[in-house]
């Protein structure tokens, strides 16, 4: 038996530290937790998506009362980019929450599995990786891939 140890590289920036394209993805994810339908959990999620064509799409959570109909912010834009835009080939994601004090969570949060494996299909879709940016009031994370936050993804066999 052995162990395997799995690396994950992620940068810590500050939003200053960005480069303005990644900024503006950024500023449009946070912008979309303002469209969100979050009257149960008033965890507001918002995900900007960057595409090869130039375009950015954003989406935000949407809750329903029974659950678990709705769909998170990362699967609602993820799916809308690609019913508008079926060519295009993902590039960059940011992801962005408000908490239920209305504010800006102060660390990143990363998506849940069943958005991590949505997009990972993207990813894949794709032929590149597909940056990801989880941003926080203090600090952003940045992720060089969809599959770094799911290393043992279940992908077609």
């Amino acid at each position: 038996m052995k162990d395997l140890d799995l690396v994950i590289p992620v940068k810590v920036a500050r939003y200053e530290q960005l480069a303005e394209t990644d900024r503006k993805l950024v500023d449009m994810a946070r912008e979309a937790t303002g469209r969100s339908y979050s009257p149960y959990s008033h965890f507001r999620v918002g995900a900007a998506i960057l595409l090869d064509n130039g375009e950015i799409v954003t989406g935000a959570n949407q809750e329903n009362v029974a659950y678990p109909s709705g769909t998170c912010a990362e699967r609602t834009s993820c799916y809308y980019a690609h019913a508008t835009y079926p060519q295009a080939k993902f590039m960059a994601i940011a992801i962005a929450a408000k908490g239920t004090d209305g504010n800006e969570v102060a660390n990143p949060i990363a998506p849940c599995g069943a958005c991590r494996q949505a997009l990972l299909e993207y990813e894949t879709l794709a032929g590149h990786d597909v940056r990801v940016i989880l941003t926080g009031a203090k600090e952003l994370y940045i992720l060089p891939s969809v599959r770094s936050l799911l290393p043992f993804a279940f992908t077609e066999f």
